[in-house]
């Protein structure tokens, strides 16, 4: 329940993925954005008697180590004036300073398709959630990636510069990531290291078996791999996963999920914080994938440890969604959709026999008190499936609507999470929310 208009706040999906970049003179960033991809790895010369070598791209992060003049390096990616290297197996960092290009340089690839992966992805005018939706594109949809910065991929949207997450797509191309892992074990007793993905490429070295190796893609059935600080390719016949790079999602270890195929979860870090933790996850093809995290915020007392009607805290536990409504026309959810008007209230008069339930103004008699639905936090929402017994004194209104700073008890976020959320919602996937405390979801 809501009484006040709350201003918008604006989050979104940050998330991460793997592109692998190199950066040379010549042939620098796309609209100031380091990181164009390139066809291959560009060998440097150290021009310094001595470059230390840093674990970031920085003078403030610890040296692991140096290099001395005339050494060759391979340049995997290049950040602010900080080459990224390969340096004994690790990943390693110089100045730009003191390296130059050596050889002849790749001119950059052209742009990559790839394929969306999540049911909705807004689309930013910046590499970051702080910048503005300009638009959004829908599972399956093909982009041109122009560049990466950090984890954000540059597209051309509409003829307009935009920027996904890339977190939610796939390059669409021969060249993909290894299934489920970055870490290797050989299982041969020896084996080749190769300069290329191919038997026909000069051995570089060999491991042997048991070995570690860190993964970073895979070309067919051989895996690019770090070697002694330069690229190797082994064939992926004789190696084998040894740990998964996917942690266990929060929902794999819910028990009370029963035929639930989307889950929104709503946490706090203790019961008397209105600050929440949205996260919404979605079970394909078995498995459940997290699809959306936002910012969210709760009562005004937080959570309650039982809820009674007025208490401003916002109840715990699992439950079904309700009817989805709004002020405005359905903004494309599958769910039940309910326009509000004028005379559209939520009764919470406990001694009224339409108590927790919406109804029409006028009164006539039939309530003292009811929650006025046509104000700003309402623009968009859903019911959460509270008290349907209604029992009076129990709580009535608890909606997951528009808000940023605190509810009367309901659940809130920004419009822009709100509306993402109903679009993504089906009712064929018997969609739950589970709202707690952190240290309670061993109930679930």
């Amino acid at each position: 329940m809501e009484g006040k208009q709350l201003k918008k706040l604006m989050v979104g999906m940050a998330l991460t993925a793997t592109l692998a970049t190199a950066v040379t003179p010549g042939f620098g960033s796309i609209g100031g954005n380091q990181g164009k991809a390139y066809a291959a790895i560009v060998t440097y010369k150290v021009t310094a008697s001595k470059l230390n070598v840093r674990s970031g791209a920085g003078t403030n992060y610890g040296i692991i180590g140096s290099v001395v003049k005339d050494q060759m390096l391979s340049v995997v990616s290049k950040s602010g004036s900080w080459y990224k290297i390969n340096y004994n197996g690790r990943t390693g960092y110089v100045s730009s300073d003191y390296v130059q290009a050596s050889g002849t340089t790749t001119p950059p690839a052209e742009s990559t398709t790839y394929t969306v992966t999540a049911s909705t992805l807004n689309v930013r005018s910046g590499a970051g959630t702080s910048y503005a939706s300009i638009g959004s594109v829908t599972k399956g949809q093909k982009l041109s990636v122009v560049s990466k910065s950090g984890s954000w991929y540059k597209i051309n949207y509409n003829g307009r510069t935009g920027y996904v997450s890339s977190d939610y797509v796939q390059a669409s191309g021969t060249t993909t990531p290894p299934a489920e892992s970055t870490t290797y074990t050989v299982t041969a007793s020896t084996l080749n290291v190769r300069s290329g993905a191919g038997t026909s490429y000069a051995s570089i070295g060999s491991v042997t078996k048991g070995q570690k190796l860190s993964v970073v893609s895979k070309s067919g059935s051989w895996y690019k791999i770090n070697y002694n600080g330069r690229t190797g390719y082994v064939s992926s016949d004789y190696v084998q996963a040894s740990a998964t790079a996917s942690p266990k999602l929060v929902v794999d270890s819910f028990k009370t999920l029963g035929n639930a195929q989307q889950v929104i979860l709503v946490t706090a870090d203790n019961y008397d914080t209105k600050s929440a933790k949205i996260q919404t996850f979605e079970k394909v093809d078995g498995k459940w994938k997290q699809v959306l995290t936002a910012n969210g915020v709760l009562g005004q007392k937080g959570f309650a440890l039982s809820k009674k009607e007025g208490d401003m805290e916002s109840p715990t536990g699992k439950y079904t969604i309700g009817t989805a409504f709004g002020r405005y026309e359905n903004p494309g959810t599958k769910l039940p959709y309910r326009k509000i008007t004028a005379n559209d209230v939520w009764v919470d008069d406990s001694k009224s026999s339409l108590y927790n339930t919406w109804q029409q103004k006028p009164a006539n008699g039939r309530w003292t008190s009811a929650e006025n639905m046509d104000i700003p936090a309402y623009d968009y929402g859903f019911v959460i499936n509270y008290n349907e017994s209604r029992t009076p004194g129990n709580g009535s209104a608890i909606f997951f609507h528009v808000g940023t700073n605190y509810t009367a008890g309901c659940t809130a976020t920004s419009k822009e999470q709100v509306v993402s959320i109903l679009k993504w919602l089906n009712p064929e996937k018997n969609p739950v929310i589970i709202q707690s405390p952190v240290s309670e979801l061993d109930k679930y």
